[in-house]
């Protein structure tokens, strides 16, 4: 009986080592995700991979113009004027510095912090450039060349 319990657990041993040795096989084939962005105003919040990303490496102008124009899977939030909006970065994205664009356009200095945030009353108000329904905001990371791009849609509540 002594001998049938060994060969029971080594059986069992083998079986876990083989299903983990298996698991590893198949996560080592997946793509490595992007680090998140995520935007939160009141209790709502949308998180996003980046739309473009180049594992940390600077992107080349070509897909920064492709990033730009694209409109696939874009989150959106609803932002009231009295409302403020917080944007959070992965540490991986602040070590590399961030910064928010508005509309494609620069909209706050660069940061090497995780957290930022930003007055509602800013958006969609003509003296900024901002005005509208519905602006985009994106996360641009690097400070010298963009490495990533997370891209959001702010729609105004009312």
């Amino acid at each position: 009986m002594t001998m049938l319990h060994s060969v029971v657990r080594r059986r069992r041993a083998v079986a876990v080592a083989g299903a983990a040795s298996a698991g590893l096989l198949l996560l080592s084939a997946c793509d490595k995700p992007t680090p998140i962005a995520t935007i939160t105003i009141g209790r709502s919040s949308v998180s996003s991979e980046a739309v473009c990303y180049n594992d940390g490496d600077p992107l080349d102008a070509k897909t920064l113009a492709d990033c730009a124009t694209q409109k696939n899977d874009v989150k959106s939030i609803e932002l009231g004027q009295d409302q403020a909006i917080r944007v959070g970065v992965d540490p991986d994205i602040a070590d590399n510095g961030w910064t928010i664009l508005v509309n494609g356009q620069q909209f706050a200095d660069y940061s090497n912090n995780t957290y930022r945030s930003i007055p509602g009353s800013v958006f969609f108000n003509m003296q900024y450039g901002t005005q509208g329904e519905t602006n985009t905001i994106s996360i641009r990371e690097g400070e010298k060349e963009a490495k990533g791009i997370w891209t959001f849609k702010l729609k105004k509540a009312y």
